[in-house]
This record gives structure tokens, sequence and C-alpha cells, in this order.
């Protein structure tokens, strides 16, 4: 029997320039430790995947180091760019499956649960718009679409795939933090904040 040889990619942009929609409630050097520490428990979550980090940015580059990943480096690319080539240069290193999780998840847990042989499975945020989880088999069978309404874009992409099509709905895994209000989320309240 073949098992599957999975990978974490978690793309992230420089911290000094992550959750601009926070700007009006919390300032910039608690922004950028807020953005470090979720991407740090998106990676914890992944165990025992590989953890590729992809950025374009010194710091983050050293944090996916410190932190045990790998640093695929992609400038220039943007986050579609950036994830579909991260994604074809794992499949060119022997890797039957990715799992890509976004930084901004406070609550991550068992994202290594979510890869299948076979299949795509979809995480989305708890608005239906975003893909906050996306597994895919590699080479992947669907072009990465993040952006407004992209958990449709997914969707009806892996629809149209020969793969079998998952839907988690997971209200840990749904919930990122993006605009002050997520701040204040219920599920965060067990939680202390940097």
């Amino acid at each position: 029997m073949h098992l599957v040889q999975s990978a974490l990619v978690v793309p992230i942009k420089a911290f000094r320039a992550a959750k601009a929609r926070l700007a009006g409630t919390i300032d910039p050097q608690r922004r950028a430790a807020l953005a470090r520490w979720m991407a740090g428990r998106v990676l914890d979550a992944a165990d025992p995947l590989d953890r590729y980090v992809v950025c374009d940015d010194d710091e983050v580059a050293h944090f996916a180091t410190a932190n045990g990943a790998k640093v695929v480096w992609m400038p220039g690319a943007g986050l579609n760019g950036a994830v579909q080539a991260a994604l074809t240069d794992l499949a060119g290193h022997g890797y039957d499956h990715a799992v890509v999780a976004h930084s901004d998840l406070p609550l991550a847990n068992g994202l290594a649960g979510l890869a299948r042989p076979g299949a795509v499975t979809l995480v989305p945020d708890r608005f239906d718009d975003g893909t906050n989880v996306l597994a895919v088999p590699l080479p992947s069978p669907i072009a990465v679409a993040y952006g407004p309404a992209s958990f449709h874009h997914h969707l009806a992409a892996a629809i149209a795939s020969n793969c079998s099509v998952h839907v988690r709905r997971d209200r840990r895994l749904a919930l990122d933090v993006d605009r002050p209000a997520d701040l204040a989320h219920p599920l965060l309240g067990s939680v202390t904040l940097p």
C-alpha cells in the first residue's frame, strides 16, 4: 500500500504589512506580533506534515526556518501565482498531496487529517466566502483562485475535476482574523492573543 506523502503550504505576507484592516484597532507592532503568532499556530497544527512557507520577505523566511518550515521564495508572484507554483514544485519533489492553509487561523488544528487520497477538501471561512484551507492531490487538479468568493470558485473547480470533493465545516478552522470584530469572536474568549 502506498503511503500518501503530504505537505503543508502556508503563504505568509510580510508581518509588518499584515492585518492592515486592524490598523484602527491595534498598533503596527501588535498587528505584526499577532500575525506572527497566528502563523506559528498554523505551522504547529500541521504535525507531522512537512511544512513549507511561501513568502517574499526576509523576516518571514527567517521565521519559517526558525519554526522548522522550508521556505519557498516567490517574489512578485501574487498569492495565487505563488501558491500554484509551490504546489507544482511540491509535486516535482514527490509529494502526493498538499494542504494549503492561510496564516491567520488562530484556532488552527488537525490540518494533517485533511489530506485524503484522490480528494479535494475545502474548509470555507465562516461566511462561506473565502477558502481558509484547501487540500488537494498533486499535481493539483484545480487552479487556486483566492480572492472574493474563493470558496465558490474552488468548489466549482473541484466538482468539475475527477476527484471526490469534501467540504469540511469546522468552526475553529473557519475563524480567521481580518477585521476588528473578529478579535471579539466568542471562540477566542479562552485564547490570550499577543
